[in-house]
């Protein structure tokens, strides 16, 4: 079966029932919200975490994917092909100055993402291998205003029993609409790299400090907890090269993991008129 439908449904019914009801200051909008949310899937045996529940648009967090992994930071660069997501976010040179895949590979005068790699091909064994994508130097803490800071901050990958295994740690997770999102994603990148690599893929491991729903959202929930789960674990092989391809742009690559991710993939009807709460 889908377990990640089982986890989503187990953890909107905690929040819905659970969780505190407050106005966030900064949106305007109440959140039924809970702290230190947090889930754990063994992706080669319980299958990739793609919700069924409602239709999720791969092709975006495919693309998104591909994206951070170049170390792009305009979405005029490749991404604007598939979505428009992070227009919200570009100052006036089309820039996302938070862009994920720039910080991973540029903002801090190391290539985090390439260092990781180089790392665990020399020590497979080895427990250094963060990420970080917050900077503290300006992000939060009533520091430099900006138009975005990174949700999902910072990420830790692993090989034990000879399986990478990927930990991401999220400050804030709108659970109807960014969060299947994430976890896809990260659960993308986590199966490429293992394939850059040379391994098996292992557990992902998804937390979150604030996990909560939108007021103008809670309808989507109270749906998608009463939908059946899919009964379909969702398997698929990467397209050979796929981390080197993501990094050259490759565009031909976004529908080929597509085609691959989706062969199998019956979800439910999607939810129409879901908004972004920026």
């Amino acid at each position: 079966m889908a377990v990640f439908d089982g986890i989503y449904q187990s953890l909107l019914k905690d929040i819905m029932t659970k969780g505190s009801k407050e106005l966030n200051e900064r949106t305007g909008h109440e959140t039924a919200a809970l702290p230190g949310v947090s889930f754990s899937l063994d992706l080669k045996k319980n299958g990739f975490p793609l919700l069924s529940l409602r239709k999720i648009p791969t092709k975006i967090l495919i693309a998104e994917q591909i994206w951070f992994i170049s170390g792009a930071r305009k979405p005029a660069v490749f991404l604007r092909d598939y979505t428009r997501i992070w227009d919200d976010f570009t100052n006036p040179g089309d820039v996302v100055t938070v862009a994920y895949g720039y910080r991973w590979r540029r903002h801090f005068g190391r290539d985090q993402l390439g260092l990781l790699i180089k790392l665990l091909q020399k020590d497979p064994s080895s427990r250094h291998g963060v990420v970080v994508t917050w900077d503290p130097s300006s992000d939060g803490l009533g520091g430099v205003s900006k138009s975005n800071i990174p949700c999902p901050y910072t990420f830790t990958v692993n090989i034990i029993g000879g399986r990478l295994n990927l930990m991401n740690v999220v400050r804030s997770n709108d659970m109807i609409l960014g969060f299947p999102h994430d976890v896809g994603g990260f659960a993308l990148l986590q199966t490429m790299l293992a394939q850059k690599l040379g391994v098996e893929v292992g557990v992902y491991t998804h937390t979150i400090a604030n996990a909560h729903v939108y007021d103008i959202h809670y309808n989507a929930a109270k749906e998608m907890i009463r939908r059946p789960t899919s009964s379909k674990k969702i398997s698929f092989v990467l397209p050979d090269n796929s981390f080197g391809r993501a990094e050259a742009k490759d565009p031909s690559l976004v529908d080929e993991i597509n085609a691959r991710l989706t062969a199998h993939y019956k979800p439910g009807e999607p939810i129409k008129d879901l908004k972004i709460v920026l």
